[in-house]
């Protein structure tokens, strides 16, 4: 009747160490929540990022104050009437 409980406690002792001392114990189970924290940052950010852009594509569909500003910004153009003008430092030649 004294070999039962041993080999019970045998049992616990090996499952005990296989969850904390093997490869696919808990180990990987810190590795996994660590790689899923990583996947969740990154989710968010392109999200955030995602959201950004639908953002600009709705204006950009919307009206024309968004394509005029980025004809400005990007591609330098002007509207009919108006007079650009080029501040340069002292001393640097203005582009040919």
């Amino acid at each position: 009747m004294r070999l039962l409980p041993l080999a019970l406690a045998l049992c616990l002792v090996l499952l005990q160490a296989r969850l904390w001392l093997s490869e696919e114990g808990l180990r990987e189970v810190w590795r996994l929540e660590a790689a899923i924290t990583a996947r969740t940052d990154d989710n968010r950010r392109l999200a955030a990022n995602n959201a950004a852009l639908d953002a600009e594509v709705q204006d950009l569909k919307q009206g024309l104050a968004a394509v005029e500003e980025r004809a400005r910004a990007e591609l330098g153009l002007i509207a009919p009437g108006e007079v650009f003008y080029q501040i340069t430092p002292r001393g640097s030649a203005p582009p040919q």
